[in-house]
C-alpha cells in the first residue's frame, strides 16, 4: 500500500452500514475508523447514500473525515460487479431516482433467491429475512445477501456465513442469482454525472482480468487493488493495471461488522491507503463538479 508521512494518517475507502447490510450505523462506522487511528473513512452502502449524512455529521464532530460514497450494483458476463463512486453529490436528484430504480432489483433478486432457496428444502421468506433484522427499515434501505445468510445460519441450514455464500448465495452457489442489472460503464456514467469518482471495487472476486481491463478502458478513475479479499499478488497485479490504464489505487476493508463473532470481510482499518489517495479521488471529482457548474 502507499505509504505517506503519518502525519497526514491513512483511509479505508469501502465499509458498510445498517443503510444496507453492515451491522453498525454510520456513526458507528465513524467511531471505529478513529479507534482504528485513521483520517478518514468511506461510507459505500449498496445502492444507496441514505447514511452518508449522519457519518459527515459524526466526523465534523469527531475531527475525522467522511468520504461521501456508494457501492453501484452491476452486471456483466453472468456475474456481479460492483462499482464505487466517491465524493458524489448525494443530493442530486437525479442519482436518488437512479439508485431506487437499483434497490428495485435488488429486492427482485432477493425474491429470487429465496425462490431458489426454497427448492433447496429451506423454509424462510423474505418476510422473515427482514424481521431476523430486528428493526424497521428505512425506504432507501436496501436489504443484501448477508442478510439472508444470517437467516440460514440462525435456522441452522448452514453452519456459518461463509457457507452460506460459498454453497448457497455466492458465484456458483446453489441458489446463486444475477440479476439483469446495470452495466458497469452506466454506472461509471452515473458516478461521474453525479460529481464523482468511480473505482471498480474488490477486482479479484470477479476472476476476469480480461473484464477488468475491459472496464478499466469503459472511464474508470481507480482500481481498488487492496481489498480484504485479494491476496498479495492479487495487489500486486491489479497495482500493473492500474498503472498500465493510468488509474488510482485504492483500499478497502469491505467492513460490514460481526455476525456471530466473525468480522465481514474484515475489521475496518484492515486495509488502507494514505491520503493522498483520498486527495486525488476528490480532485477527480472536484473538476467534474466544476464541469456541471459551467452548463
Amino acid at each position: 500500500m502507499e505509504e505517506l508521512g503519518m502525519d497526514r494518517g491513512f483511509a479505508d475507502l469501502h465499509t458498510h452500514t445498517i443503510a444496507s447490510d453492515g451491522m453498525l450505523t454510520p456513526s458507528g462506522n465513524v467511531r471505529l475508523a478513529q479507534a482504528a487511528g485513521l483520517a478518514a473513512v468511506a461510507i459505500t452502502d449498496h445502492d444507496t447514500v441514505s447514511g452518508v449524512a449522519e457519518a459527515v455529521e459524526e466526523g465534523r464532530s469527531i475531527g475525522l473525515e467522511v468520504v461521501p460514497g456508494v457501492e453501484i450494483s452491476t452486471s456483466a458476463r453472468g456475474q456481479d460487479i460492483h462499482v464505487l463512486g466517491y465524493f458524489i453529490d448525494t443530493l442530486d436528484p437525479l442519482l436518488l431516482d437512479r439508485l431506487e430504480q437499483l434497490r428495485e432489483v435488488r429486492k427482485r433478486r432477493n425474491d429470487a433467491l429465496i425462490e431458489k432457496l426454497q427448492t433447496c428444502g429451506f423454509e424462510l421468506t423474505m418476510d422473515e429475512v427482514i424481521a431476523n433484522i430486528g428493526r424497521e427499515l428505512k425506504p432507501d434501505e436496501s436489504v443484501g445477501r448477508p442478510h439472508i445468510a444470517a437467516l440460514l445460519v440462525k435456522r441452522g441450514y448452514v453452519g456459518s456465513l461463509e457457507e452460506a455464500f460459498s454453497d448457497y448465495l455466492g458465484k456458483g452457489g446453489k441458489a446463486y442469482v444475477n440479476a439483469p442489472r446495470i452495466e458497469p460503464a452506466e454506472a461509471i456514467r452515473w458516478i461521474h454525472e453525479a460529481g464523482g469518482s468511480a473505482v471498480l471495487a474488490h477486482p479479484g472476486l470477479y476472476a476476469d482480468d480480461e473484464l477488468v481491463e475491459r472496464i478499466a478502458e469503459a472511464g474508470l478513475d481507480g482500481i481498488e487493488a487492496y481489498h480484504a479479499d485479494h491476496s498479495a499478488e492479487d495487489a500486486g497485479r491489479y497495482e500493473q493495471i492500474a498503472s498500465r490504464f493510468g488509474l488510482l489505487v485504492t483500499a478497502g476493508s469491505d467492513f460490514h461488522g460481526e455476525r456471530d463473532g466473525i468480522v465481514f470481510h474484515s475489521p475496518l482499518g484492515s486495509r488502507k491507503i494514505a491520503m493522498s489517495a483520498v486527495d486525488a479521488l476528490r480532485e477527480k471529482a472536484a473538476s467534474r463538479k466544476h464541469g456541471r457548474d459551467d452548463r
